[in-house]
């Protein structure tokens, strides 16, 4: 039956239906009439990867990068945080100090750093910029010596691994190391020490620069000390330079009669060895949890009390302390947040990631990384008070 017949067969019936039927077919012509003829708007989902965004609820993202040395428990922190909460974190591990230059361009929400501000980066953000330890770690002497017998302990000294770094330390039986490996006399070879170190802008190498600057002050001056370093072992053909603490222990691994500086965690999973470090008190001691837990007990009493003070003597101070038992290359690795953010779902979702970190995170430690110690972890825990919409 036609759409015609139909309708004269309801005009037929009574008047009251055909005014109503009249009704609904106009409701419903002109609402096909305009949802035909209004322009036609594709969905797009709102960036969430820098601080400007403003996300909904289901997408809020935290974004950041950095430091290599602090990428393995990042990236754990990240997965369970996000499975627990569901509250997304991606962490790039791209070196602190593209990091940080991630950050002050506002790329990211956080930065990733071994190092605290320096000086002068502290007064150009002071009362900006909120620095946070979340985690402690160290910086581990890893070497190549295929000859080797197993479980044989290599014992360097500051001075002596500064000189190798400064290319005057030539061959791995050098007299100086044999004075303090005397019982590796006929185990050491005639062979050129390959020191490789990080190519890229790294808080490692700041970490390892700076305890060099504390051990030997007179062989590693203070233009050596940074972020990024003018190697004096490259210019007589002896450095190697590798992207990240990954690259650096990929170079050691490969490279026969080498040594290289990574966070504890990248010899531990890559079953690389360490060598003893002589420390302050003279005494050779390994990378351990009880020898970098030694090493904080003489440092904690000295760091700032806020987030928001400067920290640029920490890790100077951390370096090299007193102990028999203290391994002398430890450090902090840090996040930087700013104080203020637009966004105030951002803002509720940092504030419940750095709680997180914090508290139960500290609890969820990769193999090389150690928990804070409870008065550093409180310091950490008041920028949650003072992080705010602005």
């Amino acid at each position: 039956m036609s759409k015609t017949s139909r309708l004269a067969k309801a005009l037929s019936k009574t008047s009251i239906i055909v005014v109503a039927s009249l009704v609904v077919v106009a409701v419903v012509a002109v609402v096909v009439y305009n949802f035909m003829s209004a322009p036609q708007v594709t969905p797009t989902t709102t960036p969430t990867t820098t601080p400007t965004t403003t996300p909904t609820q289901s997408q809020v993202l935290i974004s950041g990068a950095g430091a290599t040395f602090l990428a393995p428990q990042m990236l754990e922190w990240a997965r369970s945080f996000t499975e627990i909460k569901g509250i997304r974190v991606e962490y790039q591990s791209v070196g602190s100090g593209a990091g940080r230059d991630m950050f002050f361009n506002k790329v990211v929400h956080f930065a990733g750093s071994d190092p605290p501000l320096s000086k002068e980066l502290y007064s150009r953000y002071r009362g900006e910029v909120m620095q946070i330890p979340v985690v402690v770690g160290s910086v581990a002497i890893i070497y190549n010596l295929p000859n080797l017998p197993e479980g044989t302990t290599l014992c360097l000294s500051g001075e002596v691994i500064a000189l190798i770094y400064k290319g005057e330390i030539r061959y791995w039986n050098d007299e100086r190391i044999l004075a303090i490996n005397p019982g590796l006399k006929d185990v050491l070879p005639s062979e050129e020490i390959v020191a490789v170190h990080r190519s890229d802008s790294s808080g490692t190498t700041s970490v390892f620069t700076t305890y060099l600057n504390k051990a030997a002050p007179d062989t590693w001056t203070n233009d050596l000390v940074g972020l990024t370093v003018d190697w004096p072992v490259d210019r007589v053909g002896r450095g190697v330079g590798g992207k990240g603490n990954e690259g650096v222990t990929q170079v050691v691994k490969t490279t026969p009669y080498s040594i290289g500086y990574v966070e504890l965690s990248y010899a531990i999973t890559q079953r690389l060895p360490t060598a003893a470090i002589k420390n302050l008190e003279g005494v050779c001691v390994k990378p351990t949890e009880e020898t970098i837990k030694s090493a904080l007990i003489n440092a904690v009493g000295e760091l700032p009390q806020s987030p928001l003070d400067d920290w640029s003597d920490a890790l100077y101070r951390m370096m090299n302390t007193r102990g028999s038992n203290s391994y002398p290359i430890v450090s902090f690795s840090y996040i930087f947040v700013y104080k203020k953010y637009a966004d105030a779902q951002l803002v509720q979702a940092l504030k419940e990631f750095i709680r997180w970190i914090l508290t139960d995170g500290q609890k969820r430690m990769v193999p090389g990384y150690l928990p804070l110690p409870s008065e550093v972890a409180s310091i950490g825990l008041k920028a949650v008070e003072l992080l705010e919409v602005g």
